[in-house]
């Protein structure tokens, strides 16, 4: 039998082993660990500032463009930035640290929907140095969940009333008031639309065959053929007319009726300018203050011989009023006609008497 010492030695080399095999353990996991790095490899400090934690837990990861880099270490509250009060410490791999530059953003993310709250580091914009130990990253602040729902609390509560107001329409239709809840339930309503659609097939089947008026403008030809015919002849008559044929044609495209207007109308210029100038009569009458004057003083003596005439004064004013005269007139003039046709009936009966002729 083993002596006591022996066992004990074999007791103590199985110790060591296993207390080998745990270190080994624990250094692969630390080797073939990807948040950090692994453990032999350095670490980089980062610290940003954020407006709130969003939940983020100390051991979260940070990802730089997606890509995890390193851990969380530390979440503190600093009095002294009261905008940004919460500090967030992260460790990054050294290695990695090299792609983040000193001007890059770092945001709280939340993997899917509702996931963990992660630190997401941009760099895509960047363009600064690579970031050192102990740097501050600016960060970009993004809307949570409880922002978003927040801000859609309005928007649910109007799809509510919405929701409502569909399901009191709804309602009112299937209860028959208004004129839509009668058009989807009245059965008499119904059976008159089905009805006046037969009528409109049984119409449009009439008018597909050529009955009635309607029908033979569809089917009948020779409205056709008139109408072919029409527009051959008004094809005819815009050629003639492009072709300067008939009153129409040389209206169109007969040089010498252009230049006639074109001289009246320099005619009708120089007319108008000569009036302007105060030449010839039309230009006096236009122009000549004296002229007008005289006109206006012969307009205004006709008017007060009007106006006298209309009064009845003088001959004619009398002539045009006085009944008397005019009587006496017309009885002269009577009696003047009566004596002419008296002497071309009976001459002798006004011409008689003697002649006596003295001869010396």
């Amino acid at each position: 039998m083993p002596g006591q010492q022996e066992v004990r030695w074999s007791q103590l080399k199985v110790g060591v082993l296993v207390l080998v095999a745990v270190c080994s353990l624990i250094a692969l996991v630390f080797l073939m660990s990807g948040a950090s790095g692994g453990f032999w490899s350095g670490h980089v400090l980062l610290t940003s500032y954020f407006e709130n934690s969003a939940g983020l837990k100390n051991g979260a990861p940070v990802s730089l463009d997606g890509v995890t880099v390193g851990n969380v270490t530390a979440i503190r509250i600093d009095t002294a930035r009261p905008l940004t009060p919460v500090e967030v410490v992260m460790k990054v791999n050294a290695e990695r640290a090299k792609y983040i530059r000193a001007n890059s953003k770092s945001s709280l993310e939340t993997v899917g929907v509702l996931g963990d709250t992660v630190v997401d580091i941009d760099s895509r914009n960047a363009t600064g140095p690579p970031v050192q130990n102990g740097a501050v990253l600016p960060t970009s602040e993004t809307p949570n969940l409880q922002d978003v729902i927040q801000a859609s609390q309005g928007t649910i509560e109007k799809l509510d009333t919405i929701l409502d107001e569909v399901n009191r329409l709804a309602n009112t239709l299937n209860s028959q008031d208004g004129s839509i809840g009668m058009l989807i339930n009245n059965r008499q309503l119904y059976d008159k639309a089905s009805k006046t659609l037969d009528q409109l097939s049984a119409l449009v089947d009439e008018v597909s065959s050529g009955k009635g008026s309607l029908g033979k403008l569809v089917t009948d030809e020779t409205l056709y053929d008139n109408l072919k015919q029409a527009t051959t002849g008004l094809n005819q008559v815009v050629t003639q007319i492009n072709s300067g044929q008939g009153s129409i044609g040389k209206l169109m495209k007969d040089d010498s009726l252009y230049n006639n207007m074109n001289q009246a109308t320099k005619n009708l210029n120089e007319l108008v300018s000569n009036i302007n100038a105060g030449k010839g009569s039309l230009g006096v009458l236009a122009k000549n203050p004296q002229f007008a004057d005289k006109l206006t003083d012969t307009v205004n003596r006709l008017d007060s011989i009007l106006t006298q005439i209309d009064q009845g004064q003088g001959t004619l004013g009398q002539l045009m009023k006085n009944q008397e005269l005019y009587d006496n007139v017309n009885g002269l003039t009577k009696n003047a006609n009566d004596l002419i046709t008296g002497i071309r009936t009976n001459p002798r009966k006004y011409l008689s008497g003697s002649v006596r002729v003295h001869i010396f």
